[in-house]
Order: C-alpha cells, then sequence, then structure tokens
C-alpha cells in the first residue's frame, strides 16, 4: 500500500529518487501519467491495468469521455526504478506539474497510487480555502465511508 508524504530534489537530468517504501510496490515497473489538479499520477502495473480496463468500458461515443481517454493516455509513460531508486520524469509530465529542475517536489501515496507534485503546488493544495479535513470527513461520512 502506498501511503506517506516525501521530499525529494529534482536533479538536473529530471530524475527524482522513489521513497524506498514504495520501491517494492513499484518494483515491477510503473505507469506515470497526468493527474488531476497539476499533479502526476503514478500507478503500479496491476493497478494500471485496472484502470485501463474500466477506461476501456466506457462509451467512445462520449466527447467528455473520449477527451479525457486521450489526455490520460497520451501522458502515460511505462517507467522503470533505477539502481540507485530514481525515474525520469519526462519532460511533458514535469511541465504538467509544474516540477523544475533542481527543485524540491513531494511524493504523496494515495493508497493503490502515489502523487508527485511540485512543492509549491503541494504547499498551495494544503493551503487553499475550502473545506476544512473535519468538513471533508463530514462529507466521507455522507458517502457511507
Amino acid at each position: 500500500m502506498l501511503i506517506g508524504e516525501f521530499k525529494h530534489s529534482i536533479d538536473s537530468k529530471g530524475r527524482i529518487t522513489i521513497p524506498s517504501k514504495f520501491r517494492e510496490d513499484l518494483s515491477d515497473g510503473f505507469v506515470m501519467t497526468k493527474g488531476l489538479d497539476n499533479c502526476l499520477f503514478v500507478y503500479p502495473r496491476s493497478e494500471w491495468m485496472k484502470i485501463e480496463e474500466k477506461l476501456k468500458s466506457l462509451p467512445m461515443t462520449n466527447k467528455n469521455v473520449r477527451s479525457f481517454v486521450r489526455t490520460f493516455f497520451s501522458g502515460a509513460t511505462d517507467a522503470n526504478i533505477d539502481k540507485q531508486g530514481r525515474v525520469l520524469i519526462p519532460q511533458n509530465l514535469r511541465s504538467h506539474a509544474l516540477i523544475e529542475i533542481d527543485k524540491e517536489a513531494v511524493i504523496i501515496g494515495v493508497s493503490t497510487r502515489a502523487e508527485i507534485w511540485s512543492s509549491s503546488s503541494w504547499n498551495d493544495y494544503n493551503n487553499e480555502e475550502g473545506l476544512s479535513y473535519e468538513e471533508m470527513a463530514e462529507q466521507m461520512a455522507e458517502l457511507g465511508i
């Protein structure tokens, strides 16, 4: 299970160190793609296959489905962790997530996937004027969680 929050720097080649706690879940390779809220989604292969099957079952006659599927898959890349525990983030994905070379990024675990954020975007997300943690929990209770 992918959980926790970790800060790592992006090196001059666009690589980031994957937290050691995540490496076992991602050791067979993974797929990285454009996420929501200007982050990157990182799916272990087994989870990626589940997402892919769900997306393939959606009606391609729906314009919103076509648009989402195009963006989601066109931004995706197969990835592997190198011997030093790093992964290269392609330029198009760094641009999407507003991640700069030689800057800090945040990797968070979200159960079945990880997310990679620029530090500033992650800080902005956590400081947004929105629902408090308690209000979010209350809404989740309404969904039966």
